[in-house]
């Protein structure tokens, strides 16, 4: 029998990404290409503060901490001062610190606070984005290598797509309300290497590596750029509005969530509410407090501050959409478009966490402590349920390793399950303490940032 060989070469694609993964370490958001997953055994199938190996205090942050052999890596906001700390991986050690001013201000959503970002490593130097300054470079002792200013971006809820590392480069997706691009900056010096202009709106889901190409979601797109240029290979307009959670790998296929609302009913309520003088329109005075109308009224419409009720609600027309899970086969040229394999349709709206993709079975939770796992290959909904000791909020998002899947919330409860569409939980530990950052996995160790310190679990070096 004779073997295609576009079979062979997603064959021999799909092994080399899988085989890239399982040696890469935790070195960007949500580990080894983004994929959540990290190799190896013996990982702790319960998480408490009592059992830690060790618990430092770090400063405020929700960026999520990344790994080299000896270091690990966090940003930080304190007292006005923008932070990139560097800390001992065997004992937690603080290292060095280095601080920056923050420069400007944006009346932004109050979970994007200015450390969410999460930075990027090459295994001895970090790189940092802080989107209200631009871009650092430091080595392992804490030297800084170069700095890149960067203009504001105009973004309702504030930039929030983290730096990855491609061919020798910092890539930089920035998809606002106006003036969406990629950009990819010379790691050695900052300089930039090229800059592509995006027809996506504003967005913050962080891209992936894929075969000599870059793959990005946004405002209803999934597309793919050269890395080495640039140039747009491709894009669909087939996803739900808002994109938040970032597109996951899994051999040739990615999965892309985006969420929208059922409705507008209530928004035109919200609207009159803040309209005390009943002119129809709303004033800085009047909007105060809610991100989204001062960036609608900003961003849309005559962008001129004033925000009428025909601007916000024509913004509020446009994520009128089903919150939808859809799954697409790449083909081995990244230069040729995927083919759509399903699509799943669900009322979770507001999903902040990525979806995990383990051993076939596909994990999505939302706030309220509700899980729901799919079939990765056929998308068929296997189990629906509630993490019931962790029914808060979710910003961080699920990762897994070892036939465990590890699920962090914002009130700091830390589920551990049984990895399988028909998930059991294990355990549920209780740290007192907010949890907004993605932990990191490497060699056996779980890595977990809480609004108060930085812990590390599992089999000692």
């Amino acid at each position: 029998m004779t073997v295609p060989a576009s079979f062979l070469a997603l064959s021999a694609l799909a092994l080399s990404l899988a085989a890239s993964a399982a040696a890469e370490d935790w070195t960007r958001f949500r580990g080894p290409n983004g994929s959540g997953v990290a190799a190896g055994s013996n990982y702790p199938a319960a998480l408490e503060p009592a059992t830690a190996n060790w618990r430092m205090p770090v400063r405020p942050g929700k960026s999520s901490p990344v790994l080299t052999r000896d270091h690990i890596f966090l940003t930080a906001f304190d007292e006005g001062r923008l932070y990139t700390q560097c800390f001992r991986r065997d004992t937690g050690a603080l290292v060095w610190e280095r601080a920056v001013e923050r420069n400007r201000e944006a009346d932004l959503n109050a979970l994007n606070e200015p450390a969410a970002i999460t930075p990027v490593t090459d295994g001895e130097n970090v790189y940092v984005l802080f989107r209200d300054i631009g871009l650092f470079a430091y080595d392992s002792g804490g030297e800084l290598l170069w700095s890149t200013p960067l203009e504001p971006f105009a973004n309702v809820m504030g930039h929030a797509s983290s730096p990855i590392l491609s061919g020798g480069r910092v890539i930089l997706q920035a998809d606002q309300k106006m003036g969406s691009y990629i950009a990819a900056f010379d790691q050695k010096n900052g300089e930039i290497a090229w800059k592509t202009d995006r027809v996506e709106g504003e967005g913050w889901a962080t891209p992936l590596a894929y075969n000599e190409g870059l793959l990005t979601i946004s405002r209803g797109w999934i597309g793919a750029h050269a890395s080495a240029d640039g140039r747009r290979y491709w894009g669909l307009q087939s996803l739900s509005p808002a994109i938040v959670a970032s597109p996951v790998l899994a051999g040739d296929r990615v999965y892309a969530f985006g969420y929208g609302r059922a409705s507008a009913d209530g928004y035109d309520s919200g609207f009159n509410k803040r309209d005390l003088d009943g002119d129809g329109s709303l004033t800085p005075a009047e909007y105060q407090g809610s991100a989204y109308m001062a960036g609608v009224a900003k961003y849309d419409g005559d962008r001129d501050g004033v925000l009428s009720k025909q601007e916000y609600m024509d913004a509020v027309a446009t994520v009128i959409a089903p919150s939808t899970l859809v799954a697409f086969r790449l083909q081995a040229d990244p230069a040729a478009p995927p083919t759509e394999l399903w699509r799943h349709e669900r009322s979770f709206e507001g999903v902040i966490p990525t979806a995990l993709v383990y051993e076939d079975v596909i994990y999505l939770i939302k706030n309220g402590g509700i899980l729901e796992t799919l079939d990765a290959v056929s998308g068929e909904s296997l189990k629906r349920g509630r993490l019931r000791e962790a029914i808060g909020g979710y910003s961080s998002s699920p990762v897994a390793a070892d036939g465990k899947i590890y699920f962090a919330n914002e009130d700091g409860k830390v589920s551990v399950l049984a990895a399988g569409g028909d998930w059991e939980v294990l355990s549920t530990g209780d740290f007192g303490e907010g949890i907004f950052a993605t932990p990191a996995l490497s060699d056996g160790r779980i890595f977990l940032r809480t609004d108060e310190a930085l812990y590390c679990f599992g089999e000692r070096p």
